[in-house]
């Protein structure tokens, strides 16, 4: 891989991250894709870093991960800007996707007294006042319409996005204080998301799972809900230290090497996977691509995975780096992603540059530097 021609583009999309506008021809393109019978996502939210919600939460986190390598004190203020700025103007309804810029904000509390008390009183929400699924899971609350305070209950329903947008906070959070019933927490999480969404024979991850149908609605295997499992496990793992018991470690490094082994075998030539991972006929998508190669990248880099992935993942760079236009815009990323039941319905997603394909793109692009 060629570090300086990623280091390139990791500036290029940087720096397209923090001015990332919505299309000026907005509403053309939405009725044009409704009548192509395309489905439209949470599609306004997705645009840019203005608003307080799980793309954002994702942007933030991808710069994070790029100060914490190259420590860029520009990166840092601008994180430390963003949050202050939002805790000025006052925060929307808490859900399970509001709660991913907490991810970012649990490692610039120092010094910091207003986001420490945040920190604090958003765990104990998460803990005590989010809604639970029948075993005690975190239901997937979304945001509905975030100016009425509104939201999508998706009552009695885990979805795989959980772990990134949540669980990856409260462990954080959980270890910074010392406090072990959010760790345990953290965990319980995790297992139930591969009791209820990892399917054994493939090795790949359901989307979600309804207590109340018994089931994992269209039983698709679509590529950015696995991707949450790839790119956050060996974090989670981190993050946790000692904390994690070694029966526990080793269940969840199982699922992501069986998951990652299976991974290797879809990928395409052009380096990415498709939407859909086992439908050749679904567009190759870049955001799901990119959190994948972060997980993998990661794994041969703390010795988890063996030689045999260093092929796949500089395969997997070269095939995102073609996806970035020379203005730094991630190419080919799908919007946001409710729970469909057919490969239809994740076929159909509109492709739109996004915050969180962006930032996925750096956290890739951020761990490949660091490869060997």
């Amino acid at each position: 891989m060629d570090k300086q021609k990623i280091e390139q583009y990791l500036d290029l999309v940087t720096d397209r991250l923090k001015n990332l506008q919505r299309p000026e021809n907005e509403e053309e393109w939405i009725a044009k894709q409704k009548a192509d019978g395309q489905v439209i996502g949470a599609f306004p939210r997705d645009f840019g870093m203005e608003p307080w919600d799980w793309p954002q939460g994702v942007g933030l986190y991808g710069m994070l991960k790029r100060y914490e390598y190259q420590k860029d004190e520009d990166i840092r203020e601008y994180l430390n800007q963003w949050f202050s700025t939002h805790l000025d103007e006052g925060l929307p309804v808490r859900n399970i996707n509001t709660t991913c810029p907490l991810l970012t904000l649990s490692s610039l509390t120092e010094g910091k007294l207003g986001f420490e008390t945040l920190c604090d009183d958003w765990a104990d929400w998460v803990m005590h006042s989010l809604p639970r699924t029948e075993e005690n899971g975190f239901q997937h609350t979304t945001t509905k319409d975030a100016s009425k305070g509104i939201l999508n209950l998706n009552e009695n329903q885990l979805w795989i996005d959980t772990l990134f947008m949540t669980v990856l906070f409260l462990a954080k959070w959980g270890k910074k204080t010392g406090n072990a019933a959010y760790q345990e927490e953290a965990v319980h999480q995790y297992l139930m998301m591969i009791k209820y969404l990892y399917e054994k024979k493939s090795g790949l991850f359901y989307h979600a799972w309804s207590f109340a149908e018994r089931g994992n609605f269209g039983e698709v295997f679509w590529c950015r809900g696995n991707s949450w499992y790839t790119a956050s496990v060996l974090d989670f793992i981190e993050i946790m230290g000692e904390s994690i018991t070694p029966a526990v470690k080793e269940i969840l490094l199982d699922t992501y090497k069986r998951q990652v082994k299976t991974l290797k075998e879809l990928q395409t030539e052009n380096g990415l996977w498709h939407t859909v991972l086992d439908d050749e006929d679904s567009y190759e998508e870049t955001s799901g691509s990119a959190a994948i190669l972060y997980g993998i990248l990661k794994g041969i880099r703390q010795g988890v995975l063996g030689e045999e992935y260093k092929e796949t993942a500089e395969r997997g760079i070269e095939g995102i780096l073609r996806n970035i236009r020379e203005d730094g815009t991630v190419m080919n990323v799908s919007a946001g992603t409710p729970v469909g039941r057919s490969k239809k319905h994740y076929k159909d997603i509109v492709i739109a540059p996004m915050a969180y394909g962006q930032s996925l793109c750096m956290m890739a692009l951020t761990e490949a530097l660091q490869a060997e």
